[in-house]
C-alpha cells in the first residue's frame, strides 16, 4: 500500500473487553448508605465533622466534589432526579486536553484537572483512560499518504497531527466510580428525587446575611416531599443548575443548554489497535465531526451540527426541558453525521451509528464556570456551567469544593468563575458586608 503519515509512539493499556464502564445506577428511591470506610487525607476539623453537606446533582461534576470531600472524611448526600451520569456525564466525549486552556483564565483548571484524571485513573482503578493522540482532519478527495490510522479508508483530503499530549476518558465509568467511592465514606448516601428549593435561614455569623438550612426534595413516585437538613448546599446540576437563581434571590445563574447530538459506533479491532482523536473541517452535511475512539474499540462521535440553544425557561420547572431524559436526538442531525462518518470511514461507520443520543452542555453568557461561594448565602456554593469541558474540569472542581468546605479557600484564583457575577448592577453597588448590600445602594 501506499506510505502512511506516521504519528509519534503513545504507549496504551491492554483494551477491556466492550461495554467495560457501562453499568448505571438507576433512579430509585432506596438511599444508599455508606458500608466502607474510606480514609481521609488530613484531619477533619471538629467544627467540620458533623456538618450536613448536600450536593445537588449525580452527574460527575457532583460526584468529583463528594469524592474529594470524602477523601477530607466530609460525608455528603447527593441528591439526583434521574440516575447517576443521567445526562452529559453518560453521554460526552471524555476528550481531555491540558493545554488547550493556556493563556486563558481557564489554564489553571485545564492544567491542574488533567494531571488529577491520570492520578483519578490509578486511584479508581479506571479501564478506559489513556493518552492518544489528536489529529486534525478535512473529507475531499483521497490523499495522496494514507491517514495514519488505517481504519479512515475514506474520502480523507488531509490527516495532521494537531496535539499529541491528549487524553480521553469514558465519562460514565469515571462518574460511577467517583459515586462509588464518595458513597463508601460512613455517613454518605445517596437520595432520588426533584429539588424543588433551597431554604435559608438568618445567619450566625456577625455580618449578617443569610445561611443554608435544608433542601427540600420531591420524590417523583410518590409525590412527597422531604426536607434535607443541610450546612452546605453544591449546587452541581449542569444546565438545570440556573434554578438556583430562584433559591437564592439575590445571585442570578443565567445559562443555556446547548442540546447537541452524539453517536456511538460498534467496535472494531482497527480503532483499539490505532487509537486517536479526530477534529474534522466543516463539511457539506453541515457537520464538523469530532471523533474519539474508546479503548473499547467503539467510536464515539459528536459536532454533529444544529445544536439548539435552549433557554432557561425550557429548563425551568414545567419546561419541556426540565429534566435529563426529556433531551432526544434530532435525526436530521443522526442522519448528517452519520452520511459524513461513513465518508471518511466506510470500513466502520458503513453499518450507520449503534446509539444515537442526545445532551445539553451548560453554558453561561460568558461561557465560563459558575464556581465558588455564593454571594450573602453561607454554605451555598455553585459548581455549574462548564460548557465543553465539564468531563476535563470535574477533579478539579471537586477538588477546589472540597477546599472550600473544609479550608475555607481555594488553591486556585476563582476571581473569573465568581457566581455572583451576573448580579443587576444595582447590587453590585454600594457598601457590602460579606457580599450582603447594606446603606444606599446608587
Amino acid at each position: 500500500g501506499r506510505p502512511r503519515v506516521t504519528m509519534p509512539t503513545v504507549s496504551l493499556p491492554a483494551a477491556p473487553s466492550p461495554g467495560v464502564g457501562t453499568r448505571r445506577l438507576r433512579a430509585r428511591r432506596v438511599v444508599n448508605t455508606a458500608i466502607v470506610a474510606a480514609s481521609s487525607s488530613s484531619p477533619t476539623p471538629d467544627a467540620l465533622a458533623d456538618k450536613k453537606v448536600v450536593v445537588l446533582g449525580g452527574g460527575i461534576i457532583g460526584n468529583s466534589c463528594a469524592y474529594f470531600l470524602s477523601r477530607r472524611g466530609v460525608p455528603c448526600t447527593v441528591v439526583e432526579r434521574v440516575e447517576i451520569a443521567a445526562a452529559a456525564s453518560g453521554k460526552s466525549g471524555g476528550f481531555l486536553a491540558g493545554g488547550w486552556g493556556d493563556g486563558s483564565v481557564t489554564q489553571p483548571l485545564h492544567r491542574e484537572s488533567f494531571r488529577l484524571h491520570e492520578q483519578l485513573a490509578a486511584e479508581l482503578g479506571l479501564k478506559t483512560y489513556r493518552k492518544i493522540p489528536t489529529l486534525s482532519v478535512a473529507g475531499g478527495a483521497r490523499m495522496a499518504l494514507d491517514p495514519p490510522v488505517s481504519w479512515l479508508d475514506g474520502d480523507v483530503a488531509s490527516a495532521r497531527l494537531m496535539d499529541d499530549a491528549t487524553a480521553q476518558v469514558t465519562p460514565l465509568e469515571l462518574t460511577t466510580r467517583l459515586h462509588e467511592e464518595a458513597m463508601k465514606l460512613p455517613g454518605s448516601r445517596t437520595v432520588f428525587g426533584e429539588v424543588v428549593n433551597v431554604t435559608t435561614t438568618e445567619s450566625d455569623s456577625s455580618g449578617g446575611g443569610t445561611r443554608v438550612a435544608a433542601v427540600t426534595v420531591r420524590d417523583e413516585t410518590t409525590g412527597t416531599t422531604a426536607s434535607l437538613d443541610a450546612d452546605v448546599v453544591v449546587v452541581a446540576m449542569g444546565p438545570w443548575s440556573t434554578r438556583a437563581s430562584e433559591w437564592f434571590p439575590d445571585v442570578q445563574v443565567p445559562m443555556t443548554g446547548v442540546k447537541s447530538v452524539s453517536l456511538v459506533y460498534d467496535a472494531s479491532n482497527a480503532v483499539a489497535d490505532e487509537p486517536a482523536a479526530l477534529f474534522c473541517a466543516e463539511d457539506r452535511n453541515g457537520c464538523h465531526l469530532e471523533v474519539y475512539p474508546r479503548s473499547t474499540g467503539e467510536v464515539y462521535i459528536c459536532g454533529c451540527g444544529g445544536s439548539e440553544y435552549i433557554d432557561e425557561e425550557r429548563l425551568m420547572p414545567g419546561g419541556d426541558l426540565e429534566r435529563a431524559d426529556a433531551v432526544t436526538p434530532d435525526q436530521k442531525r443522526v442522519d448528517a453525521a452519520s452520511r459524513s462518518f461513513k465518508g471518511l470511514s466506510p470500513g466502520v461507520g458503513g453499518a450507520g451509528p449503534r446509539v444515537s443520543q442526545s445532551c445539553m452542555r451548560p453554558c453561561p453568557p460568558d461561557a465560563l464556570p459558575y464556581l465558588g461561594a455564593v454571594p450573602g448565602v453561607d454554605g451555598a456554593y455553585l459548581a455549574c456551567g462548564h460548557n465543553c469541558w465539564g468531563i476535563l474540569w470535574a477533579p478539579v472542581t471537586g477538588r477546589i469544593v472540597s477546599e472550600l468546605v473544609v479550608d475555607g479557600k481555594s488553591s486556585i484564583d476563582l476571581e473569573a468563575f465568581d457566581p455572583g457575577r451576573f448580579m443587576s448592577a444595582a447590587q453590585k453597588r454600594g457598601k457590602k458586608i460579606k457580599g450582603v448590600n447594606v446603606g444606599e445602594q446608587w
